[in-house]
This record gives structure tokens, sequence and C-alpha cells, in this order.
């Protein structure tokens, strides 16, 4: 196995995890933002209050996106594994 092919391997599974990820932490940040200007608005500064938005929000996200997300960690999965013979040879 070359240094290129573990190069690779490990880029796609950077590219993975950043398009998996990438809608809760948006989601995450735009409703934070929408919290800290509420708080600050209305000058309430309790910490816990940005934890039940923010979790509704990301469960709302993996209902709607799961099956996506799913399928991209399941065919990279298949596409690493498949490779298996070229990486051992």
């Amino acid at each position: 196995m070359s240094a290129e092919q573990v190069i690779d391997i490990a880029r796609m599974a950077i590219w993975t995890i950043i398009k998996v990820s990438a809608p809760m932490l948006l989601v995450s940040i735009v409703i934070g933002l929408i919290v800290s200007v509420f708080q600050t608005i209305t000058s309430i500064q309790e910490q816990t209050l940005m934890f039940v938005p923010k979790f509704l929000a990301i469960m709302a996200i993996i209902l709607i996106c799961g099956n996506w997300m799913l399928n991209t960690l399941s065919e990279y999965v298949t596409e690493l594994f498949n490779s298996f013979s070229t990486y051992i040879g």
C-alpha cells in the first residue's frame, strides 16, 4: 500500500465526514445565532437556554437528512471494502 493510497483514503474519509456533518453543524450555528440575538435583546443570560432549541433542531435534521447521511456513509464504506484488493496487492 503506497503513501498516495493512504492519503486518498484519508482525503475521502475527511470529505465524507464533512458532507455528513455539514447539515447538523449549519443548523446548530443558525439556531445558536438566533438564540444569542434573543438573549441579547431580552437580557436573559441563561446558558442552558440554548440547549433545547439546538437539540430539537438537530433531531429534526437527523430525521430529515438521516437517510441521505446513512446512504453517504454506506457508499463510502462499500467503496472502501471493494477496493481492498488494490490496497493489499
